[in-house]
């Protein structure tokens, strides 16, 4: 006993003793192994040790609370709607809270493995690939836990630009795996949004930070509280997208493309860009057929598609989802933050705008 327990000459023993009755007994592939294996253990034991150390209890209890949050608490709920309960669905509402909680657990990790200053943009760039509104909203409240500090206002709008870029490459992605043509039309009104926003990320990511007030760890990298209370503001929002919709009913296509855009981008690139592969005869995608059947009077009363009509119906989509993305940087975000996210989604949604005139 030296103060520690410390097993590690005592199992190398035991192993260098086995590697050579294995040898002995003419299993000499099973020794070399064993022998080899040993010894890099040995080698790389420093680096193990200084690995452990990085663990935090913080970070590994916030992680198995995910887990059970995802593989218990999700599975056990009804998928709804219920009625009652103004059409809730709780599945897919718990869902949503998991995306936040993901997030900010994902912007912890990312904080921890590539530093303060940088690790709010891969979060973003991550997040993006879910759903930019969703880093939006969790980027914007984050920016309140630390309202006069600058560089952390920076890092935390960066995430959220590079976030909304990734919208733009989403759409064009998951409408090439549709119906191509629809892609196709689209190509041209994407360019210069998701060239500028590359530049606007590369610039700031590879440029010197400045300052030493950088974003700190956040005591909690869960924050479910914040996450229900953003996905009940969630679920407000598409009751008065709802109410609006039955109002508005068949009033065409730009107006239903606006309204579904500003919280659902995906549902509205499924529907549209499949039915605009039915309507010139192509075969539906697998469970994307079925998406778009569902969501048929969503964008009811358009009837044939052109795939040129429906890259300017996913166009409208994106500039009313950004719209709604500057207005929850300036209602939740510190002004630091908002006056960063604002100006950069102005330019996106002037690009998108643009792009309108080439289709």
């Amino acid at each position: 006993w030296r103060g520690t327990i410390d097993a590690t000459s005592e199992v190398a023993g035991l192993l260098v003793l086995g590697a050579g009755a294995a040898a002995g007994f003419g299993m000499l592939a099973v020794a070399s192994a064993v022998a080899a294996g040993t010894a890099l253990v040995l080698v790389e034991k420093g680096r193990m040790h200084a690995a452990v150390a990085r663990l935090e209890s913080v970070g590994l209890e916030a992680g198995a609370r995910f887990a059970v949050l995802a593989l218990v608490v999700l599975p056990v709920l009804p998928k709804g709607p219920i009625a009652r309960l103004g059409g809730i669905e709780p599945q897919r509402l718990w869902g949503v809270v998991l995306i936040f909680a993901g997030l900010s657990f994902a912007g912890y990790i990312a904080l921890r493995l590539v530093g303060a200053d940088r690790g709010y943009s891969v979060a973003g760039f991550l997040g993006g690939l879910v759903s930019s509104t969703a880093v939006t909203f969790n980027f914007a409240r984050e920016s309140r836990r630390e309202p006069g500090n600058a560089p952390a206002a920076k890092a935390l709008a960066l995430g959220v630009v590079a976030a909304c870029t990734i919208l733009p490459l989403r759409v064009g992605v998951v409408s090439a795996a549709l119906y191509l043509p629809v892609a196709r039309a689209l190509a041209p009104a994407l360019v210069l949004p998701l060239f500028a926003g590359a530049i606007a990320i590369l610039y700031a990511w590879f440029r010197r930070p400045q300052g030493t007030g950088a974003p700190r760890l956040p005591e909690n990298p869960l924050r479910l509280g914040a996450a229900i209370q953003m996905a009940l503001l969630f679920q407000v929002v598409l009751w008065v997208l709802e109410a609006l919709r039955e109002r508005v009913g068949a009033a065409g296509l730009v107006a239903s493309s606006a309204l579904l855009g500003l919280t659902d981008m995906d549902a509205l690139t499924f529907s549209i860009t499949e039915l605009a592969g039915r309507a010139a005869g192509a075969e539906g995608a697998g469970a994307a057929a079925t998406v778009a059947t569902v969501a048929t009077d969503t964008v009811g009363g358009i009837g044939a598609l052109t795939p040129e009509t429906a890259a300017r119906g996913l166009i409208v989509g994106m500039l009313a989802n950004t719209v709604f993305k500057a207005a929850i940087a300036t209602a939740l975000g510190t002004n630091a933050f908002r006056l960063r996210v604002v100006a950069a989604l102005a330019v996106l949604g002037g690009l998108l705008a643009l792009g309108l005139l080439w289709i």
